[in-house]
């Protein structure tokens, strides 16, 4: 299931017209799920229990860690997980710390 700020859930479709403008698609699954079910292309894996963090640090670090520009505070996010729990969760960690 995925998230976005505008729209409580997203079509596959949906996703697919989004990523080809300039959003930022975050995966907030579990590495082992990744490696289980596998990677969503074009997609960053950043599982919930990291995120307030990786969300919060300095630019550079986090390009080092995810290999991918930290998004600015109103850049265009879109979170998903399995089953669309940990994404609503993830988009209320976002919300809380100022990304719109």
């Amino acid at each position: 299931s995925l998230c976005a700020g505008g729209a409580p859930g997203l079509s596959y479709q949906q996703l697919k017209d989004l990523k080809k403008t300039n959003v930022l698609h975050i995966d907030v699954r579990e590495r082992w799920e990744i490696d289980r079910y596998g990677r969503i292309p074009a997609s960053i894996n950043i599982p919930l229990g990291e995120l307030v963090e990786a969300l919060q640090m300095d630019p550079t670090d986090f390009k080092e860690q995810y290999n991918q520009k930290m998004p600015s505070k109103s850049d265009p996010v879109v979170f998903s997980c399995l089953a669309g729990t940990r994404s609503k969760q993830a988009l209320g960690v976002a919300t809380s710390l100022g990304f719109s």
